[in-house]
């Protein structure tokens, strides 16, 4: 298959940028769409920081799908963000429509303006679109000595537990620790087993699917990677990842008074149509609990008792969550940030049709 190799291989093709010119690209796209120009900048930046975490699918990539939903009236560039303070500590973020990574970004800075003056602050957005990974608002809250607890809901993907109809999302949580001495330590999880660019990358190979990924239409397991992609997600740890899938769905969704479950409108099926998802941010000021010689001593124990474990496999030393992307954040501050030439490409092209 000649022309499936050369696709494979011009997706592979990587270049490599300094920060500061991924994010003048990105905000030029986003700036030359339809946005302002301070709002292009911040969904940029979250963008920017995903590719320099290595979550490529979430980064710039997004730029020419978001451009193009605005395009079609799905999403609108112009959205006049509201940010409405309900009661100490508490705001509820409308997102007019606007694009995901902007209203996320607004939802960060209200909960992280709310734990400032109380000492733990929450946002509950909605009116929201695709906000990239958690990833980046977890990481620029530690920055700035916050934990956190960040998620959003998502178009359907998996079933509810036991059915075969897909009426849950595959809803990205986190959780994020600050450290005065050192790198953070970031969790960031969707609840599916693997994602769905994951089995589309397997079917294009002709290789199956691992066990437990997928099921088929029928609600069976399956390794045929067609089918699973013609059926559903697997959530991880079966019931207990549904269960969690469902809660951040509350939390997120329903209390936030976004769409939930089958009333978020998938991006890909309908684009012309508003998302409405809602995400949740909650903030701690650890600054308020604790000295930043206190929280230097302790993060730095407690990750010398994960990191120091003996390794099963000594070419893969043991880790703490977020490890990798840190690892990777580092060297793209140092060397650039890595991209794929596709992807790259396909922002230049948005700058192009603006």
């Amino acid at each position: 298959m000649p022309h499936l190799e050369q696709t494979l291989k011009a997706s592979m093709t990587e270049t490599t940028l300094p920060e500061s010119e991924l994010l003048h690209r990105a905000t030029t796209a986003l700036h030359r769409g339809g946005m302002r120009q301070e709002d292009a900048e911040k969904t940029a930046r979250v963008l920017v920081l995903a590719d320099m975490f290595g979550v490529r699918t979430h980064g710039i990539s997004r730029v020419a799908q978001y451009l193009a939903r605005v395009r079609v009236g799905g999403i609108d560039a112009r959205a006049d963000v509201q940010v409405a303070r309900m009661a100490p500590g508490l705001s509820m973020v409308d997102g007019r429509n606007g694009v995901g990574p902007l209203v996320g970004t607004h939802a960060l800075e209200a909960a992280m303006q709310s734990a400032r003056e109380v000492g733990i602050g929450a946002a509950f957005a909605s009116g929201s679109n695709h906000f990239g990974p958690i990833l980046p608002y977890s990481f620029m809250a530690a920055q700035q000595g916050f934990a956190s607890i960040i998620a959003s809901n998502a178009t359907t993907t998996i079933a509810p537990w036991g059915g075969k109809d897909t009426r849950v999302g595959n809803n990205p949580m986190g959780i994020g620790m600050p450290n005065p001495g050192g790198d953070p330590i970031l969790l960031d999880i969707a609840l599916s087993v693997a994602a769905r660019a994951k089995m589309r990358k397997l079917l294009q190979q002709g290789e199956p699917l691992p066990e437990g990924w997928a099921a088929d239409a029928d609600g069976k397991p399956t390794t045929d990677a067609k089918k699973g992609l013609e059926g559903f997600l697997l959530p991880m740890g079966g019931h207990k990842g549904y269960g969690l899938a469902v809660m951040v769905d509350l939390l997120a969704g329903l209390l936030s008074g976004a769409a939930y479950l089958t009333h978020v409108q998938a991006w890909d099926k309908n684009p012309e149509a508003a998302q409405n998802l809602g995400h949740v941010f909650i903030l701690i000021d650890t600054t308020k609990l604790h000295s930043a010689d206190w929280m230097r001593e302790r993060m730095a124990d407690f990750g010398a008792i994960l990191r120091d474990t003996p390794a099963a496999d000594p070419a893969q030393p043991v880790m703490a969550p977020g490890d990798r992307e840190m690892a990777l954040y580092a060297r793209s501050k140092r060397d650039g940030v890595t991209v794929a030439t596709a992807d790259l490409d396909a922002l230049q092209t948005s700058i192009g049709e603006a």
